[in-house]
């Protein structure tokens, strides 16, 4: 006699199977190393969305489509801070998932890692949103709308590939590669942030001050005279010539206390608060010299790209 469990647990393992047959139409192999491809997700039509540390080589790309087909695809551009790769080709159609709405998740609804393996079809793990936070800053510095930790495993190739809640609906999309353990799902916002301007523009725009910078404790006689309340701050090792913290008047020996009003402790302290501040903008920096606290004006530039 078939118990009404058992009924129940084989109306939710059909529910789960068909909802990875829906995500299918929407999931790439992309093929961009030599041996196991990565997965990928068609974004809109002609765009794929793909994990950035997947991609390694920017010549003779291809991606294996949800009918079979192995077509040619063109990398628009990679963006190493959020782990976000866009591949172009004419031959994706716009079957586009549904997104979710992430601000409405909960820790321990059910998710479903939906990847293709290239030619070996499409495959699935199962697992749990792990955690969830508000806005991250990658150790890579890139700027990720919510952070959303995965309870999930991520077989190899998974990466690149759509999270999905247990409606079909894309949660984010998987990486491996922004955390030293566990899986990461860049959420919609993120997604398409970064892609539209790596499509605009083939790289991502991030703001820097041109110096080098370690942390410091100021001596106890500084603090007192200066009623600073705290004693971490970070010391101006060097200043790059020309750029906008030289321009400001940035000098050696400098320690930054606080940028545009919040307080400077450590250098991740420093890339917070740069990244937070849009390209161009003039704020201020307060500095600790010769015993006395000066307020500089400083316009964060753009970061100069690597030459190749």
């Amino acid at each position: 006699m078939t118990s009404q469990a058992s009924i129940t647990l084989g109306a939710v393992s059909n529910d789960l199977a068909q909802v990875v047959a829906q995500a299918a139409s929407a999931i790439v192999g992309v093929h961009t190393r030599d041996r196991l491809p990565s997965s990928g997700v068609i974004w809109r039509e002609g765009v794929i969305v793909t994990a950035a540390h997947t991609v390694r080589h920017e010549e003779g790309i291809e991606i294996t489509l949800p009918d079979g087909r192995r077509v040619a695809a063109e990398l628009a551009g990679v963006d190493t801070g959020t782990d976000l790769a866009v591949l172009k080709t004419a031959s994706a159609k716009p079957t586009v998932l549904e997104r979710s709405d992430t601000g409405a998740l909960r820790v321990g609804e059910l998710a479903i890692a939906v990847a293709r393996l290239g030619e070996h079809g499409v495959s699935a793990s199962l697992g749990v949103i792990g955690g969830l936070s508000g806005a991250w800053r990658t150790w890579r510095g890139g700027h990720v709308e919510r952070l959303i930790r995965v309870a999930i495993t991520l077989y190899p190739g998974f990466s690149g590939g759509a999270l999905l809640d247990a409606h079909g609906r894309m949660i984010g999309l998987n990486t491996a590669g922004l955390a030293r353990s566990g899986a990461i799902a860049l959420p919609p916002s993120t997604v398409d942030r970064v892609a539209d301007e790596l499509l605009a523009k083939g790289y991502i725009a991030r703001p820097y001050l041109g110096v080098a910078f370690q942390s410091v404790r100021l001596p106890d006689p500084i603090q007192q005279k200066l009623n600073l309340g705290r004693a971490a701050g970070v010391i101006v090792l060097s200043v790059e010539q020309g750029g906008p913290a030289e321009r400001a008047g940035v000098m050696v020996g400098d320690v930054l206390w606080s940028f545009h009003g919040q307080p400077v402790r450590d250098t991740a302290d420093v890339q917070h608060a740069l990244g937070a501040e849009p390209i161009g903008r003039t704020v201020d920096a307060t500095v600790v010299r010769g015993g006395e606290l000066v307020t500089l004006q400083i316009t964060p530039g753009e970061r100069p790209r690597r030459s190749h």
